[in-house]
């Protein structure tokens, strides 16, 4: 039957097809999108499979690790795309927003009983792989999960990869047969399947649709914290489009200035990436069709090599190494490695120079409540931690320069970790990641190697400075922009 690859496909429980329900459900938690998404494919391979209609569950607790008005807003943004998709396809889509904490719950089995089969994501990170599997063990009908998250399936292989190097060498060596099956561009384009206009009245009645359209604040009606605001910018797939289009068109050609805060080059997907509102899949072929790449272009004598083996340009290249090799490969890690985001995940010597210095002199302490407040003594970081309290994320380089220092400044490196996690976690759009948590343990060890010279709190561990960025780069319109005091950079 599967169009989609059955490398990207786990069944969850033992259950088998409920021959006598009612429609398909699929149940939306991370790919949460309309295009492009091999979970969506999939339930539609099931509807046609059995000739029935299909349902599309996305709901949005209030209770998750870290909810704020902020996340909430970004994923609402893209429930009102998905919905506006939805609309005059014949599919039913399920919106629902959690007013309080558990009041959710139920409604998941409830769309269940009358499903011939429930299709969810399989999305590595965060609480959605407890959740999914604890819905697994009470559904009483098949739950499949399906990964749409990258190029490369989770599945292709169970080994933990410990440098970017081993993982971009096993990238080359295997990607090219998984690009030959892509998800659909626009899978509600020629549906063409069974039409449902409504669930159970008993389910709709206990559990409302949200009215995504209301002139209200929807925000007012669900029970998170409201200190962390949204930001000013969209989240939705729509939205993602457009900054996925901005980049390719305008700001890859210069894509090999990324390191510097004052050029604004970056590619800016990650949160839309984070919540599935753009897809992997979608961004390459995106860059494929700008550059006019194709699988002919590939150099297999360059394979492992960090440019050349895509017969690209320099900063398609570039590029791409960011968006298949380091984002992938923390998806590797979540995907087989249950301790991703436990200090003794860190690589053995990371872990033994880092205890050898643990006890060393630090000229600076602060607390959390000071990293958190942009309160410490380098205009730099405050600026860096500024923007993300303001926007939800910090510039590329200064997020690496932003660890290193809590690292500097905290008295052991686990608190430096806990204190990362929690500020990236509660404040970043792109937070609760699998390529947020690579960013946030690079800094202790993880993907990199010994350096010299030996430092004090660092030991071997990579060292970096504010002084030394600011020597680099021009950093002067990024301390204007982000409100850090015009006094000299330091530290």
């Amino acid at each position: 039957m599967s169009g989609v690859p059955t490398s990207r496909i786990t069944c969850v429980n033992q259950a088998g097809i409920q021959k006598e329900g009612d429609y398909v459900l699929y149940w939306m938690t991370a790919h949460r999108r309309t295009r492009w998404n091999f979970s969506l494919d999939r339930a539609i391979e099931w509807c046609r499979k059995l000739d029935k209609p299909l349902v599309v569950f996305e709901g949005l607790r209030s209770d998750y690790p870290w909810a704020s008005a902020r996340m909430h807003a970004f994923v609402i943004d893209g429930m009102r795309d998905n919905a506006r998709r939805f609309a005059g396809t014949g599919i039913l889509y399920y919106p629902y927003l959690e007013p309080q904490a558990d009041e959710g719950v139920g409604l998941l089995a409830a769309l269940a009983e009358r499903a011939n089969v429930v299709v969810t994501d399989d999305y590595p990170a965060f609480f959605i792989p407890r959740m999914v599997q604890a819905a697994a063990a009470k559904l009483p009908v098949l739950l499949e999960k399906v990964d749409a998250n990258g190029l490369m399936p989770l599945g292709a292989t169970d080994e933990v990869f410990t440098t970017a190097h081993s993982f971009r060498r096993f990238v080359h060596k295997n990607l090219l047969r998984h690009v030959e099956t892509m998800p659909q561009p626009d899978p509600l384009r020629n549906a063409a399947l069974e039409r449902i206009t409504s669930v159970a009245p008993h389910i709709s009645k206990r559990w409302p649709v949200a009215d995504l359209e209301s002139s209200g604040d929807l925000l007012s009606s669900v029970a998170v914290d409201t200190t962390i605001g949204p930001v000013d910018y969209k989240g939705g797939s729509d939205a993602g489009a457009r900054v996925l289009k901005r980049f390719v068109e305008k700001r890859l050609q210069s894509y090999g200035e990324r390191n510097d805060p004052a050029q604004p080059v970056t590619s800016s997907l990650s949160p839309y990436l984070h919540f599935g509102h753009v897809g992997a899949h979608q961004v390459f072929a995106s860059l494929a069709r700008e550059v006019d790449w194709s699988p002919l272009r590939v150099v297999p004598e360059m394979a492992g090599r960090r440019a050349g083996w895509w017969g690209a340009p320099e900063n398609a290249e570039a590029f791409l190494d960011q968006i298949v090799t380091w984002r992938e490969v923390g998806f590797n890690r979540c995907a087989h490695d249950p301790s991703y985001d436990q200090y003794s995940s860190l690589p053995d010597w990371a872990r033994k120079t880092l205890a050898e210095h643990s006890r060393d002199p630090r000229e600076h302490v602060y607390s959390l409540e000071e990293f958190e407040t942009a309160a410490t003594h380098d205009p730099l970081w405050n600026a860096a931690q500024n923007q993300l309290l303001v926007e939800g994320r910090i510039h590329n380089y200064l997020r690496m320069l932003w660890g290193k220092k809590i690292l500097e400044w905290t008295r052991s490196p686990e608190e430096a970790l806990e204190i990362m996690i929690e500020l990236n976690n509660a404040y970043a759009l792109d937070g609760r990641d699998p390529n947020s948590y690579s960013g946030i343990f690079w800094i202790l060890g993880r993907y990199d190697r010994a350096w010299g010279p030996e430092r004090p709190v660092f030991g071997k561990v990579r060292y970096m400075t504010s002084a030394n960025t600011a020597r680099k780069f021009d950093v002067k319109p990024y301390l204007e922009r982000y409100g850090a005091p015009a006094s000299a950079v330091t530290g």
